[in-house]
Protein backbone atom coordinates (compact mmCIF):
# COMPACT_ATOMS: atom_id res chain seq x y z
CA UNK A 1 0.00 0.00 0.00
CA UNK A 2 1.20 3.84 -1.28
CA UNK A 3 0.72 6.53 1.79
CA UNK A 4 2.28 8.79 -0.33
CA UNK A 5 0.77 9.93 -4.13
CA UNK A 6 3.20 10.97 -6.62
CA UNK A 7 2.10 12.65 -9.26
CA UNK A 8 4.26 14.26 -12.25
CA UNK A 9 2.45 17.01 -14.01
CA UNK A 10 4.51 18.78 -16.70
CA UNK A 11 7.24 20.40 -14.79
CA UNK A 12 5.43 20.02 -11.70
CA UNK A 13 6.02 16.85 -8.89
CA UNK A 14 2.58 16.35 -6.51
CA UNK A 15 3.52 14.93 -3.74
CA UNK A 16 0.59 14.27 -1.63
CA UNK A 17 0.46 12.54 2.02
CA UNK A 18 -2.43 9.95 1.55
CA UNK A 19 -3.03 8.47 4.80
CA UNK A 20 -6.33 9.94 5.87
CA UNK A 21 -7.79 7.73 8.01
CA UNK A 22 -4.74 8.13 10.13
CA UNK A 23 -5.05 11.67 9.67
CA UNK A 24 -1.92 11.05 7.66
CA UNK A 25 0.40 10.14 10.45
CA UNK A 26 3.85 9.55 9.31
CA UNK A 27 4.83 6.30 10.03
CA UNK A 28 8.58 5.06 8.51
CA UNK A 29 7.04 3.52 5.06
CA UNK A 30 5.63 7.13 4.22
CA UNK A 31 8.77 8.61 5.44
CA UNK A 32 10.99 6.52 2.82
CA UNK A 33 7.99 7.09 0.12
CA UNK A 34 8.75 10.95 0.75
CA UNK A 35 12.17 10.80 0.72
CA UNK A 36 11.80 8.72 -2.50
CA UNK A 37 9.59 11.47 -4.20
CA UNK A 38 12.40 14.27 -3.26
CA UNK A 39 14.84 12.73 -4.79
CA UNK A 40 12.80 12.32 -7.80
CA UNK A 41 12.39 15.86 -7.76
CA UNK A 42 16.28 16.94 -7.43
CA UNK A 43 17.06 14.73 -10.11
CA UNK A 44 14.77 14.50 -12.97
CA UNK A 45 15.88 17.40 -15.25
CA UNK A 46 12.52 17.82 -16.40
CA UNK A 47 11.07 18.56 -13.14
CA UNK A 48 11.28 22.47 -11.83
CA UNK A 49 9.23 22.71 -8.86
CA UNK A 50 7.22 20.28 -6.50
CA UNK A 51 4.08 20.73 -4.38
CA UNK A 52 3.50 19.17 -0.85
CA UNK A 53 0.46 18.84 0.06
CA UNK A 54 -2.13 15.88 2.28
CA UNK A 55 -5.53 14.27 0.83
CA UNK A 56 -8.08 14.80 3.46
CA UNK A 57 -8.96 16.87 6.43
CA UNK A 58 -5.47 17.28 7.79
CA UNK A 59 -2.32 17.35 7.00
CA UNK A 60 -0.64 15.42 9.45
CA UNK A 61 -1.26 14.92 13.26
CA UNK A 62 2.61 14.09 13.43
CA UNK A 63 5.01 11.07 13.55
CA UNK A 64 3.75 7.62 14.27
CA UNK A 65 6.09 7.45 17.46
CA UNK A 66 5.46 3.74 17.80
CA UNK A 67 6.79 2.83 14.87
CA UNK A 68 10.09 5.48 15.55
CA UNK A 69 11.20 5.30 18.65
CA UNK A 70 14.09 2.45 17.77
CA UNK A 71 15.12 5.18 15.33
CA UNK A 72 14.73 8.35 17.72
CA UNK A 73 17.46 6.12 20.32
CA UNK A 74 20.02 4.84 17.49
CA UNK A 75 22.20 7.85 18.27
CA UNK A 76 22.13 8.76 14.62
CA UNK A 77 18.89 9.89 13.71
CA UNK A 78 16.38 9.45 10.42
CA UNK A 79 18.79 8.05 7.70
CA UNK A 80 17.62 8.10 4.29
CA UNK A 81 18.10 5.24 2.04
CA UNK A 82 19.49 4.84 -1.48
CA UNK A 83 17.76 7.07 -4.32
CA UNK A 84 15.87 8.93 -1.19
CA UNK A 85 16.47 12.48 -0.34
CA UNK A 86 15.54 13.50 3.20
CA UNK A 87 12.97 16.04 3.36
CA UNK A 88 13.69 17.58 6.45
CA UNK A 89 17.29 17.88 5.35
CA UNK A 90 18.68 16.96 8.44
CA UNK A 91 21.62 14.70 6.77
CA UNK A 92 22.66 14.20 3.13
CA UNK A 93 21.61 16.62 -0.07
CA UNK A 94 19.72 19.31 0.32
CA UNK A 95 16.61 19.82 -2.48
CA UNK A 96 17.91 22.80 -4.73
CA UNK A 97 14.98 23.33 -6.81
CA UNK A 98 12.06 25.34 -5.61
CA UNK A 99 8.83 23.56 -2.79
CA UNK A 100 5.36 24.95 -2.43
CA UNK A 101 3.74 23.70 0.53
CA UNK A 102 -0.16 23.94 1.27
CA UNK A 103 -1.64 22.29 4.08
CA UNK A 104 -4.69 22.39 6.28
CA UNK A 105 -6.90 21.02 9.27
CA UNK A 106 -4.07 20.13 11.77
CA UNK A 107 -0.04 20.33 10.61
CA UNK A 108 1.66 18.68 14.11
CA UNK A 109 5.65 18.05 14.23
CA UNK A 110 6.82 16.64 11.61
CA UNK A 111 4.37 18.47 8.68
CA UNK A 112 5.81 21.86 10.53
CA UNK A 113 9.44 20.39 9.93
CA UNK A 114 8.78 19.84 6.56
CA UNK A 115 7.18 22.66 5.89
CA UNK A 116 10.08 24.90 7.57
CA UNK A 117 12.17 22.71 4.58
CA UNK A 118 10.10 24.28 1.59
CA UNK A 119 10.02 27.91 0.13
CA UNK A 120 6.33 28.76 0.05
CA UNK A 121 3.95 27.93 2.22
CA UNK A 122 -0.25 28.57 1.56
CA UNK A 123 -2.57 27.24 4.77
CA UNK A 124 -6.17 27.09 4.85
CA UNK A 125 -8.09 29.09 7.01
CA UNK A 126 -8.57 27.49 10.47
CA UNK A 127 -4.98 25.14 10.19
CA UNK A 128 -3.26 24.47 13.60
CA UNK A 129 0.14 24.03 13.60
CA UNK A 130 2.34 22.48 16.98
CA UNK A 131 5.63 20.64 18.10
CA UNK A 132 4.49 18.39 20.44
CA UNK A 133 7.16 16.68 21.60
CA UNK A 134 7.80 18.10 24.86
CA UNK A 135 4.82 16.68 26.13
CA UNK A 136 6.04 13.31 24.44
CA UNK A 137 9.34 13.30 26.46
CA UNK A 138 11.18 14.43 23.52
CA UNK A 139 12.63 17.42 21.64
CA UNK A 140 11.30 18.16 17.59
CA UNK A 141 14.44 16.52 15.57
CA UNK A 142 13.25 17.32 12.37
CA UNK A 143 14.87 20.48 12.04
CA UNK A 144 11.89 22.95 14.41
CA UNK A 145 14.94 23.46 16.87
CA UNK A 146 16.93 24.89 14.22
CA UNK A 147 14.74 26.96 11.35
CA UNK A 148 11.84 28.07 13.88
CA UNK A 149 13.62 30.54 15.52
CA UNK A 150 15.46 32.02 12.20
CA UNK A 151 11.84 31.75 10.42
CA UNK A 152 9.55 33.42 13.37
CA UNK A 153 11.57 35.16 16.23
CA UNK A 154 13.43 33.58 19.12
CA UNK A 155 10.47 34.35 21.67
CA UNK A 156 7.56 33.06 19.62
CA UNK A 157 9.64 29.91 18.47
CA UNK A 158 10.80 29.28 22.10
CA UNK A 159 6.87 30.25 23.08
CA UNK A 160 5.70 26.91 21.35
CA UNK A 161 8.42 24.47 21.32
CA UNK A 162 8.73 24.38 25.06
CA UNK A 163 5.06 24.32 25.75
CA UNK A 164 3.65 22.30 23.03
CA UNK A 165 0.81 24.87 22.25
CA UNK A 166 -0.84 25.17 19.35
CA UNK A 167 -0.63 28.47 17.00
CA UNK A 168 -2.80 29.36 14.64
CA UNK A 169 -2.65 29.67 10.61
CA UNK A 170 -3.45 33.35 10.93
CA UNK A 171 -0.44 33.45 13.60
CA UNK A 172 1.79 31.68 11.04
CA UNK A 173 0.51 34.64 8.20
CA UNK A 174 1.33 37.13 10.87
CA UNK A 175 5.01 35.87 11.40
CA UNK A 176 5.73 35.24 7.31
CA UNK A 177 5.65 31.31 8.35
CA UNK A 178 2.55 31.26 5.74
CA UNK A 179 2.63 33.48 2.78
CA UNK A 180 -0.73 32.90 1.90
CA UNK A 181 -3.79 32.32 3.68
CA UNK A 182 -6.74 30.96 2.13
CA UNK A 183 -10.31 29.62 2.41
CA UNK A 184 -10.50 25.55 3.65
CA UNK A 185 -10.34 23.91 0.48
CA UNK A 186 -8.63 26.39 -1.86
CA UNK A 187 -5.38 25.30 -0.40
CA UNK A 188 -4.28 22.67 -3.31
CA UNK A 189 -5.43 25.14 -6.03
CA UNK A 190 -4.03 28.45 -4.74
CA UNK A 191 -0.59 26.74 -3.60
CA UNK A 192 -0.44 24.72 -7.54
CA UNK A 193 -1.00 28.22 -9.03
CA UNK A 194 2.63 29.21 -7.87
CA UNK A 195 3.94 26.20 -8.69
CA UNK A 196 2.64 26.71 -12.12
CA UNK A 197 3.86 30.07 -12.32
CA UNK A 198 7.54 29.20 -11.11
CA UNK A 199 7.48 26.24 -13.44
CA UNK A 200 6.98 28.70 -16.27
CA UNK A 201 9.96 31.03 -14.96
CA UNK A 202 13.37 30.89 -16.59
CA UNK A 203 14.95 27.26 -14.37
CA UNK A 204 18.34 29.07 -14.31
CA UNK A 205 16.42 32.29 -12.99
CA UNK A 206 14.81 30.14 -10.44
CA UNK A 207 17.42 27.94 -9.66
CA UNK A 208 20.17 31.08 -9.04
CA UNK A 209 17.15 33.09 -6.24
CA UNK A 210 16.89 29.76 -4.34
CA UNK A 211 20.93 28.95 -4.63
CA UNK A 212 21.71 33.36 -3.76
CA UNK A 213 19.21 33.30 -0.64
CA UNK A 214 20.11 29.71 0.48
CA UNK A 215 23.74 30.74 0.73
CA UNK A 216 22.72 34.24 2.20
CA UNK A 217 20.78 32.46 5.01
CA UNK A 218 23.44 29.58 5.46
CA UNK A 219 26.77 31.12 5.09
CA UNK A 220 26.27 34.70 5.04
CA UNK A 221 25.79 37.75 3.14
CA UNK A 222 29.02 38.46 2.49
CA UNK A 223 29.63 35.39 0.85
CA UNK A 224 26.87 35.49 -0.76
CA UNK A 225 27.91 38.56 -2.04
CA UNK A 226 30.91 37.08 -3.14
CA UNK A 227 29.26 34.50 -5.12
CA UNK A 228 26.38 36.79 -6.89
CA UNK A 229 28.42 37.47 -10.28
CA UNK A 230 30.48 34.42 -10.78
CA UNK A 231 27.35 32.44 -10.40
CA UNK A 232 25.30 35.28 -12.71
CA UNK A 233 27.41 34.93 -15.27
CA UNK A 234 27.07 31.55 -16.86
CA UNK A 235 23.15 32.10 -16.39
CA UNK A 236 23.94 35.39 -18.45
CA UNK A 237 25.10 33.29 -21.28
CA UNK A 238 21.95 30.66 -22.11
CA UNK A 239 19.66 30.72 -24.33
CA UNK A 240 17.26 31.68 -21.67
CA UNK A 241 18.18 34.57 -21.72
CA UNK A 242 18.27 35.50 -25.34
CA UNK A 243 14.85 34.14 -25.07
CA UNK A 244 13.40 36.44 -22.58
CA UNK A 245 14.98 39.07 -24.55
CA UNK A 246 13.09 38.32 -28.02
CA UNK A 247 10.12 37.25 -25.91
CA UNK A 248 9.96 41.30 -24.14
CA UNK A 249 10.63 42.43 -27.66
CA UNK A 250 7.76 40.27 -29.14
CA UNK A 251 5.35 40.82 -26.76
CA UNK A 252 4.86 37.33 -25.75
CA UNK A 253 5.03 34.81 -23.33
CA UNK A 254 8.66 33.01 -23.22
CA UNK A 255 9.34 29.22 -23.04
CA UNK A 256 12.11 28.62 -21.33
CA UNK A 257 13.89 25.31 -21.62
CA UNK A 258 16.84 25.49 -18.61
CA UNK A 259 19.76 25.74 -20.94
Amino acid sequence: MSFVNVEKREHILLIGLNRPDKMNAMNRAMYHEIAKAYHQLQHDPGLRVGLMYAEGDHFTSGLQLDDWAGVFANGTGIEPGEGELDPFHIVGEGLTKPMVFAAQGICYTCGVEMMLNTDIRVAAKGTRFAQLEVKRGIFACGGATIRLPREIGWGNAQRYLLTGDEWTAEQAYQWGLVQELVEPGDQFNVALAIAEKIAKAAPLGVSGSLTSSKIAVSEGQEVAKQRLFPDLQPVMASEDVKEGIQSFLERREAVFKGR
